[in-house]
């Protein structure tokens, strides 16, 4: 015990001491989401007129991504494995590039060196008696990353929530940044009438007992509301925010009925506020474990009745989804969507939802199309598809013919563009 304690006073730095062991050329991967450790970033993007062509490898940026700023293109290059609202700016001016993937692979790039990790900036918690850290909020691929990193910079926070499931020994870390400041935080989305009518459609999908896997917005928040007089509701999710919260305390999610780690709340990582943050502080119900775990379409096929809940910017006539692209634009990423649908595909009385607005642009755009934008990439293949549900109503496509899923799609288009793509799939032969 005091060896270890010895060994963490001589590691204490400042985060500016830290990142001077950063190089020209390395490659840096960052903590994710809302674990990503602030004053090492910080710091680092103060670096910037030292360094050149440094490689920072990201997931969903919650931070302001500095890095990414026109004046500092010489010192440091994004690549973004999903783009969000901080980078997509750089991306757009190729100042940024993108690596498709999906989130249950991430970890094998490091491990396998496709991506080789010089550098690993994470966040954890004080360590325990033992020496070990809690990795908080991100577990996902930052274990990996730390695992792989010739260099690991830790900022212990004492605000990060010490989390049951994977964690670190400080013997795996190089340099120990204390700096005790707030989690970013994700403020709950603005729900408004048309996501609680999506979601007050899905929720007529989930049974009592189900396991439950939930995406990022207002569509997945909405389902939530809707689910307060189920039973015994499981998570075994790749992230949950505030709205599992609400459930939980309500004794609507129990996860007794879980198939696999039955009484646990599963994750990979978690966004939300500190009320989110609190629930998950040292409560032994709850485990985050790596993505490629959580992810894994094989684990999560073993629950029973096992319900994949994820949105898209599109769906066209065939069943093919974009969940990731404007156009040639790519505005997000494949996340763990795929991961999910293939999983709950393989489950026991497991069902997979694509939930969307009929509608974009303040009702212009049919997000129900007779094809996918022109040079929009395909998220999720025709052939996983599963049920699709908008504001209007609930189609399952499994087992359908091109023609029948096209009627079915355009039952649940906004009704002002119903016709005109009945018309489109009829001068195209799918009709």
């Amino acid at each position: 015990m005091n060896d270890w304690r010895t060994k963490y006073q001589e590691k204490i730095v400042s985060a500016e001491q830290a990142v001077k062991a950063i190089k020209s050329g390395d490659r840096v991967v960052i903590g994710h989401a809302c674990g990503e450790p602030p004053a090492l970033v910080e710091a680092l993007v103060n670096r910037a007129p030292e360094l050149n062509h440094v490689e920072i490898v990201h997931m969903v940026a919650m931070g302001p991504a500095k890095y990414t700023q026109p004046e500092l293109e010489e010192s440091f290059r994004h690549n973004g494995l999903f783009i969000g609202a901080s980078t997509r700016k750089a991306l757009e001016a190729k100042r940024a590039d993108f690596t498709p993937c999906y989130f249950s692979e991430i970890p094998r790039l490091f491990y396998e060196k496709i991506l080789p990790v010089d550098v690993a900036l994470i966040q954890v918690t004080p360590p325990d008696e033992e020496g070990y850290c809690s990795l908080g909020i991100s577990v996902d691929y930052t274990k990996a990353a730390a695992e792989c990193a010739h260099l690991v910079i830790a900022q212990m926070n004492r605000f990060m929530p010490r989390t049951g499931g994977a964690k670190i020994h400080l013997d795996e870390l190089n340099f120990i940044v204390e700096k005790d400041e707030a989690l970013i935080e994700l403020k709950p989305p603005v729900i408004g009438e048309i996501e609680k009518a999506i979601g007050e459609n899905v929720a007529t999908l989930v049974q009592d007992g189900c396991t439950l896997q939930l995406g990022i917005g207002a569509i997945p928040d909405a389902v939530l509301l809707f689910l307060k007089e189920k039973k015994d509701l499981g998570i075994h999710s790749e992230m949950f925010s505030d709205g599992v919260v609400a459930l939980a305390e309500a004794g609507v999610i129990t996860n007794k009925n879980k198939s696999v780690n039955p009484g646990k709340f599963i994750a990979a990582f978690l966004m939300g506020t500190r009320k989110l943050y609190d629930f998950v502080d040292n409560n032994p119900d709850v485990e985050l474990h790596p993505v490629d775990y959580v992810n894994d379409p094989y684990v999560i096929g073993q629950h029973e009745k096992m319900v994949s809940i994820n949105s898209a910017l599109q769906v066209d006539l065939m069943g093919q989804v974009n969940a990731e692209m404007i156009g040639s634009r790519q505005y997000s990423g494949v996340g763990g969507q795929v991961d999910f649908i293939r999983g709950a595909s393989r489950s026991k009385h497991g069902i997979a939802i694509i939930a969307l607005p009929s509608t974009a642009s303040g009702g212009k755009v049919s997000r129900i199309a007779c094809e996918l934008d022109r040079g929009a990439a395909v998220t999720t293949s025709r052939n996983d598809v599963h049920y699709v549900v908008t504001e209007y109503g609930i189609v399952n496509l499994r087992g359908k013919s091109l023609r029948e899923r096209a009627i079915a799609l355009i039952g649940i288009a906004h009704p002002d563009f119903r016709e005109s793509l009945m018309n489109d799939a009829k001068e195209k032969g799918i009709l």
